[in-house]
């Protein structure tokens, strides 16, 4: 019988959406394991088959799981806030939600069509207001939550009031912006608006003045992500960095948590190197330096050599940093103010990475060194970050590569404080392992004990302390941007208070444009109606700010990882309109079991994902620390890119083999306008693919055909090379692309796409459905199987348990093929092969596997038949076929019973006639029997 792929698709795609097959219960009655991918975002461009890549894997693995018996949690949803669908907005009028939708519908076709065991009724969006109410809930309670470093968790703000009650600021031990310091009674009499103040100090969300990534163009703050060579990656606008208040969130009190957790998840190393990186974790010392002709003012700096503060011979501090204005002679200024000028059109990522590159500017004062007493000039430089430390850092040129290059380009000394045989003048040395030189009590001393006593001296003298510092900074939280969730806050005098929770969702306004007012607000003050009326509890009409009780509300957005850092805790509880996730169901489903997803989330959406999930246990919200358990990226699959070179200043093209005569550029074309699966260029549809190329002209090949070059690389709309799954799914199947994706190589490596490939798999499967056909009939025999046809079945479970539970997806297609091929060959059709092969294929090909377990006479979905056990007594072998060797040449093979003992071999082997004859009567000398191996006559 024909395997008709389209029909079967279709009508069991049709049949798991009517039967909800997939719904998954919350009865807690049976072990649970929740499976996870990574919250898509619904581009436009709908999916191409490089994403569905890690979806496969784990479909198949949650479909495993079910067979296993398994209550398992594999839901979907949309990261749908955004800027693209912003962009397009701007570009188009039409309101960001339509365009989101539009998306969406697309891509639920899309997934639908490949056979994904969603659990479709759970489906979030983070732009829909019932799940963004609970976004914006976590946020009150973030800013209604300070960090009590005593009990090393988040507590309620009420708490830290009653300490400031109690004590003022006596013993407390917060995390916090700056130090504060006050008495029970100043707290006491201080103003609302005082208290407000000094509270923000110390909230999880708070306001602050923050140098961000800011975005004329665009009229927005972008985060590093969104910046790549100082312009904005959504339309190449240049990016410059600014001061402005902004709501951040305080991720730097979990750092050290953030760190230790690490050690508790089984995820790759190279991620978990990403986030210590991020979080990067330092020891050493903050030290003040007294500024000449100021004596209000130190420099503050973080190192983490305070043994080679002998060395120090200059300062730097970052352009941002408030003292350059204090301390910048009338003489500098010029230089000073054009310095700032060029700095603030680089993000801080561009220079962290620009090592090689030395600038900057002398402020024209001079810090004095606390142990030498030598004057240090004190400069400004990019290489300073203002977020990082103090903003400002002890150079010691002769043991710090940056600060060589840095004392080398302006003329300053280079003292060498740590013992080399290098001429430290020349190169930088850095060594912990040498000892002090020229450093007064520290000589002779080694790195540790010196770092130990110099600590002690500098605590002694008040200079400061030692101190554990980390890279992590506190996360922007907000967005000069329209389509993303409100923050729920209204101002009274300037100061920010939540809305109640009966106030929540506050939902997104309509707007007549999303660009800025012409004030340069966000986007959010076009809104005729966004006011927050205390006294009535709601949202009313702008103009009313002025009456007594109406206030203006925050017209900042959040950015776009707010809803996905906690989306993986509303799938176990969707609907909940009274919290945002039961207690109990998030005690039962706990960690996400298995997570997939793409290498680059590997900071930001992980970092600030475990950040939200333990401040939610800390209070008692949930109860697991870490929300992903295992988590696995996936590697990308490569498309085949085509170029065409056309000859510099001219709209002509030449042919590959001929474009070395000539000087030419390198530009992407369409993979579809090849012809077939061939490199030769359909030149006439080149010509009417785009306006520019109408009047192209060709230099063809002397066959002449027109050949493009190939190259394999990322696969991407903009780079023309993308396949449509769709078309692969009408041609192939759904099937045959899941097994094909799976075939293609390790789940976490990369590797190229090739239609041609498809041909195989889509002949193997046609080979499977065979096995159950006699012609054109169903025909399966109720005949118990040979001990030969079983083994090829419990060999093949024996190895898909192993490949499964390893995630090695690519090598159990292999091993289908081989059982198939083997059944085949023994024109195998017994029931009690057949039937357990179906379900052992399932995970990987369900559609077919649906259809052969109808065939077979069931009523129910295959998805929860049991997973085949594996009986090991099939593989053990009952023969074995010794090579007898006599003086080591083999001349002869015995099959004998395998679970015969050595002694046993040997009789029989005497005994066998051919080796009665090889003996021609003579005794052997030794006869040594390796038991299932081999057999050595000696004579």
């Amino acid at each position: 019988m024909f395997y008709d792929h389209q029909q079967i698709e279709k009508k069991w795609q049709k049949y798991w959406e009517e039967n909800q097959t997939y719904k998954t219960s919350d009865s807690t009655d049976k072990p649970k394991f929740y499976v996870l991918d990574m919250f898509p975002y619904p581009s436009g461009a709908g999916l191409h088959v490089g994403h569905p890549l890690g979806y496969i894997a784990s479909d198949i693995y949650a479909r495993y799981k079910r067979h296993q018996g398994f209550n398992v949690l594999h839901p979907v949803g949309y990261d749908s806030f955004g800027l693209p669908a912003e962009q397009y907005a701007i570009q188009t009028g039409q309101h960001p939600a339509v365009t989101t939708e539009q998306n969406i519908t697309r891509y639920e076709e899309q997934l639908r069509k490949i056979g994904f065991s969603f659990d479709w009724s759970r489906e979030v969006r983070t732009s829909d207001p019932s799940y963004y109410k609970w976004t914006q809930w976590i946020f009150i309670e973030l800013f209604h939550s300070w960090y009590n470093k005593n009990t090393d968790k988040a507590e309620p703000i009420s708490t830290l009031i009653k300490h400031f009650e109690n004590k003022g600021t006596q013993d407390l031990n917060a995390n916090q912006t700056e130090e504060l310091h006050f008495t029970a009674e100043e707290w006491t009499t201080a103003s609302e608006m005082d208290k407000e103040d000094i509270l923000l100090n110390y909230r999880l969300a708070y306001r602050a003045e923050t140098t961000v990534n800011w975005c004329p163009a665009l009229g927005t703050v972008l985060a590093n992500d969104e910046v790549k060579d100082g312009k904005s990656e959504r339309g190449g606008f240049p990016v410059f960095q600014k001061k402005m208040m902004q709501w951040s969130m305080r991720i730097s009190a979990y750092s050290e948590r953030l760190l230790q957790g690490l050690k508790t998840l089984d995820w790759p190393q190279p991620l978990k190197d990403s986030q210590e990186y991020w979080i990067g974790k330092s020891q050493g010392a903050q030290v003040k330096f007294e500024i000449e002709g100021y004596p209000d003012e130190t420099i503050e700096v973080f190192t983490t050599r305070p043994d080679t503060i002998f060395g120090a011979t200059f300062m730097v501090l970052a352009p941002e940093n408030p003292l350059v204005e204090t301390i910048t002679t009338p003489e500098q200024k010029a230089e000073i103010d054009s310095y700032i000028e060029e700095t603030s059109k680089k993000t801080e990522r561009d220079r962290m990475a620009d090592v090689k590159n030395v600038s900057g500017a002398f402020t024209g004062s001079y810090a004095l060194n606390p142990f030498s007493n030598e004057r240090m000039p004190v400069y400004i430089s990019d290489y300073v970050l203002m977020g990082y430390g103090t903003g400002a850092v002890m150079a010691v040129p002769a043991h710090d590569e940056r600060d060589h290059r840095f004392a080398k380009k302006f003329n300053l000394p280079i003292k060498k404080v740590v013992e080399t045989d290098e001429d430290i003048q020349e190169k930088s040395f850095d060594s912990k392992d040498s000892v002090c030189v020229n450093s007064d009590f520290l000589n002779g001393l080694k790195y540790d004990e010196a770092k130990a006593l110099i600590i002690s001296a500098i605590e002694k003298r008040g200079l400061g302390h030692g101190t554990t510092n980390y890279r992590q900074r506190d996360a922007i939280f907000s967005r000069q941007r329209y389509w993303g969730e409100p923050v729920p806050i209204y101002y009274k005098d300037g100061m920010p208070y939540t809305l109640p929770m009966s106030a929540l969702p506050l939902e997104l306004p309509e707007v007549e444009k999303y660009l800025p007012t012409e004030d340069g607000d966000p986007p959010l003050g076009n809104a005729k109606t966004f006011a927050w009326d205390e006294a009535n509890q709601k949202v009313v009409d702008t103009d009313l700010i002025d009456e007594k009780t109406v206030f203006p509300l925050e017209l900042s957005t959040m950015p776009g990882w707010a809803g996905s850092s906690w989306y993986f805790l509303r799938y176990m509880d969707p609907h909940d309109e009274n919290v945002f996730v039961k207690k109990d169901l998030a005690e039962y489903w706990g960690q996400v079991d298995l997570y997939i997803g793409g290498s680059e989330h590997a900071t930001g959406h992980l970092l600030y994902s475990r950040f939200w999930n333990m401040f939610l246990k800390d209070r008692a919200y949930i109860n697991h620390n870490e929300p992903f358990q295992k988590l696995i990226n996936q590697g990308m699959i490569l498309g085949m890119s085509a170029f065409v070179h056309r000859i510099d200043g001219t709209n002509q093209y030449v042919s590959k083999n001929l474009a070395k005569q000539y000087q030419t550029q390198q530009i992407h074309v369409d993979v579809s306008l090849l012809k077939g699966t061939s490199d030769e260029l359909d030149t006439e549809a080149f010509k009417t693919w785009r306006p520019d190329y109408a009047d192209a002209e060709f230099i063809f090949e002397e066959d002449g055909r027109f050949i493009t070059e190939r190259e394999v690389e990322k696969m991407s709309k903009s780079k023309y090379n993308v396949v449509n799954p769709d078309d692969i799914c009408e041609e192939y199947g759904a099937d045959g692309l899941r097994l094909y994706e799976m075939f293609l190589g390790p789940l976490e490596q990369s590797k190229p796409w090739n239609t041609q490939g498809l041909s195989g798999v889509y002949g193997f499967l046609k080979k499977f459905w065979n096995l159950y056909f006699n012609g054109e009939v169903f025909e399966v025999s109720e005949e118990e199987p040979t001990k030969v046809e079983y083994k090829v079945l419990h060999t093949l479970i024996k190895k898909v348990v192993y490949d499964i539970e390893n995630f090695s997806f690519n090598t159990s297609v292999s091993s289908f093929m081989i059982a198939v091929n083997e059944l085949q060959k023994i024109k195998c059709n017994k029931r009690n092969i057949l039937e357990p092969l179906s379900v052992i294929i399932s995970p990987y090909a369900p559609h077919i596997c649906e259809e052969l377990w109808s065939l077979l006479g069931h009523t129910t979905s295959i998805e929860f038949e049991k997973f085949p056990v594996l009986n090991e007594d099939y593989l053990v072998e009952d023969e074995f076929a010794y090579p007898i060797s006599i003086n080591g040449k083999t001349k002869h093979k015995l099959s004998l019973s395998a679970q015969l003992s050595a002694k046993e071999v040997e009789e029989l082997v005497v005994k066998d006639e051919k080796i009665q004859q090889f003996l021609d009567g003579k005794a052997p000398k030794k006869i040594i029997v390796v038991p299932g191996r081999i057999v050595n006559i000696v004579i």
